[in-house]
C-alpha cells in the first residue's frame, strides 16, 4: 500500500520524541538508576529425558525515556566502537532509540561518526550534508531521496531525516572536528566507478586509466548485478582482473596507506567498493556463505579505514541489522562458516573496545515487501514464537526494558541457544516462525539488549526506485 507523506513528519526530532513518549509501557515508579527488577520466569528444562520446571531470573531496567539510557551509557564505558542493531530494516522504534543513543554518545562521549549498513556513494553525500552549512529538515528529506536503490526505505525515511538534520545542526556548533556519516556496504559498484574516474583525471593518469577500463568492463551489464553474476557463472566474462588492477593502482598512488587527503581517501574507497563489489557479485551465484563473508569483511575493513582516517583516539557508532552486529560465533551462523561485523570487530579491535547492543520486539508492524523489488507494505509482526528470546521477555512483563548481558552470562539457562527473531526486507508474517529465528546465546552475542514490547512501522519517503539497478542486501535480505 502507499505510504502517505505529510508535513508533520518534517518536524525535526518528532520521531524520537514519539518513540520515547509513546513506548507502550505500563507506569513504573522505579528510578532509572535503581537496581534491576528481577523477573522470575518459569521455564521448562529437560534433563536425561525428564522434563522439570525451574525459575529463571531475567534482571532488567525500565526503558521509558532518554534518561533511562544512563545505565547503558555507563556500560559502554570507554569502548571505541558501539554497534547498534535492529531486528528489522523497517521498524520506527529501532531507528528512534538508536538515534537517541547516538546523540548521547556524540554529545557525552565524543564519538566521531556514524557508519551505517548503506552504500558508500550515497552515504558520502549525507556526510557532506551534515558537515556543510546549516540546512533544514526539508533539505534533509530531499537529500535522502538519493537512496533510490531498492530497498529505498532503509535510509530514505523520515526517522533518518530527523537524525541527519540534528547532525547538521550539531556540527554548526562543533568546536573541533565535525561528526561524520558514512556507508559501510559493498553495493553501488557502478556508482563508485562512475564517481572515481573524474576524481583521478588530472591527478594520476595511470590510476585514471585503470578506473576507466574497469568502468567500461561493467557497462555492458547496465548496472544489473544479476546479469553480471550469471555472466561470470557461465565464464563469459569477469571484470575482477580490471578491479584488482585498479586497486593496485590506488595502492601505488597512496603508498599503501589510508590517505589523509579527503578526496584521495574517497577515491580509494570507491576503488575498494569496486574490487570487493565485483568479488561479492561473482560469489553470489555459487555460495551464499562466501558472498556474505565478502560483504561483512568489506564492511569491517571500511570501518577500520574510517577509524584510521579519523585518528588513533577516534570513536565510531555503527547502525546495522542484528545479523551483522551480533557476534556470529554465538549463533548458528558459525556452523555454516559465516562471520559478521560484530565478530570481526571483537577479534580485530579487542572485546573491551567494542560494545554491541541488540534490539528486538514482541509484536507490532513493520515496513517490508513480499518479494525482491516489490512495492513496500506495512505488515503486521505477529506475537513472537513461543519459547523465543522475545517471548521470554514479554512473559516477564509487557513493557520496554534494557537487559545487560553481564547479569545473564553466568546463568546456566542463558548459556544455551534461544530463538531470536530476525526480519529481512522480504518478509511473510504468516510463515515467519519457520525461518525468521536465529538460534543465539544472547548474553554472548550482545553486551546489552533493548527490548521494545510493541513496535510500529517505519515512515519511508516516497522515492521512485532507480531503473535497472540491482537491489541492495540481495540475496540475504538483512
Amino acid at each position: 500500500m502507499a505510504i502517505n507523506n505529510t508535513a508533520k513528519w518534517l518536524t525535526v526530532g518528532l520521531f524520537v520524541l514519539h518513540a520515547l513518549a509513546c513506548s507502550h509501557q505500563k507506569k513504573d515508579d522505579t528510578a532509572s538508576g535503581a537496581a534491576a527488577a528481577d523477573s522470575e520466569l518459569p521455564v521448562q528444562l529437560t534433563s536425561e529425558g525428564a522434563a522439570t520446571t525451574a525459575k529463571v531470573d531475567i534482571p532488567s531496567y525500565p526503558l521509558r525515556s532518554e534518561k533511562d539510557l544512563d545505565r547503558l551509557m555507563e556500560q559502554v564505558g570507554n569502548a571505541r566502537v558501539v554497534l547498534l542493531g535492529e531486528a528489522s530494516h523497517g521498524t520506527h522504534e529501532y531507528y528512534a532509540w538508536r538515534a537517541a543513543l547516538s546523540k548521547r554518545l556524540i554529545q557525552e562521549k565524543g564519538f566521531d561518526f556514524i557508519a551505517v549498513e548503506g552504500e558508500w556513494a550515497d552515504s558520502y553525500r549525507v556526510n557532506e550534508f551534515v558537515k556543510g552549512t546549516r540546512q533544514d529538515s526539508a533539505a534533509a528529506v530531499r537529500l535522502l531521496r538519493h537512496y533510490n536503490r531498492w530497498p529505498t526505505w532503509m535510509w530514505g525515511n523520515y526517522e533518518v531525516a530527523s537524525l541527519v538534520t540534528w547532525l547538521n545542526g550539531h556540527n554548526q556548533r562543533a568546536a573541533t572536528e565535525k561528526v561524520g556519516f558514512y556507508g559501510l556496504d559493498v553495493y553501488c559498484l557502478w556508482e563508485a566507478l562512475a564517481d572515481l574516474v573524474p576524481r583521478l583525471e588530472g591527478r594520476d593518469p595511470a590510476a585514471a586509466q585503470a578506473a576507466q577500463k574497469a568502468h567500461r568492463c561493467f557497462q555492458p551489464y547496465n548496472s544489473d548485478a544479476q546479469d553480471y553474476a550469471m555472466a561470470v557463472a557461465r565464464a563469459d566474462r569477469a571484470c575482477g582482473l580490471e578491479t584488482s588492477r585498479l586497486w593496485k593502482s590506488m595502492e601505488k598512488l597512496t603508498g599503501g596507506a589510508v590517505p589523509q587527503d579527503e578526496n584521495l581517501f574517497v577515491a580509494q574507497q570507491h576503488a575498494l567498493v569496486a574490487m570487493n563489489g565485483e568479488r561479492y557479485y561473482r560469489a553470489m551465484t555459487s555460495s551464499n556463505t562466501e558472498s556474505w563473508n565478502i560483504r561483512d569483511r568489506h564492511m569491517m575493513e571500511t570501518l577500520k579505514r574510517l577509524l584510521e582516517r579519523h585518528g588513533p583516539s577516534s570513536k565510531a557508532i555503527v547502525w546495522e541489522h542484528n545479523t551483522h552486529v551480533g557476534d556470529a560465533r554465538y549463533t548458528d551462523m558459525a556452523s555454516s562458516g559465516e562471520v559478521n561485523v560484530g565478530q570481526l570487530a571483537r577479534q580485530q579491535l579487542g572485546r573491551d573496545n567494542v560494545f554491541i547492543v541488540g534490539f528486538g520486539s514482541y509484536q507490532g508492524s513493520v515496513i517490508a515487501a513480499d518479494a525482491w523489488g516489490a512495492p513496500i507494505k506495512r505488515m503486521p509482526v505477529p506475537e513472537a514464537k513461543e519459547g523465543s528470546w522475545e517471548d521470554l521477555l514479554h512473559a516477564t512483563g509487557a513493557t520496554n526494558k534494557l537487559i545487560l548481558s553481564k547479569d545473564l552470562r553466568e546463568v546456566p539457562f542463558f548459556k544455551r541457544r534461544l530463538g531470536h527473531r530476525a526480519i529481512g526486507v522480504v518478509y511473510n508474517p504468516r510463515v515467519e516462525r519457520f525461518g525468521n529465528y536465529v538460534p543465539s546465546v544472547i548474553p554472548q552475542r550482545y553486551d546489552a539488549f533493548i527490548y521494545l514490547d510493541k513496535t510500529t512501522a517505519l515512515h519511508p519517503l516516497e522515492t521512485p526506485v532507480k531503473g535497472n539497478e540491482p537491489p541492495d542486501l540481495y540475496p540475504s535480505g538483512t
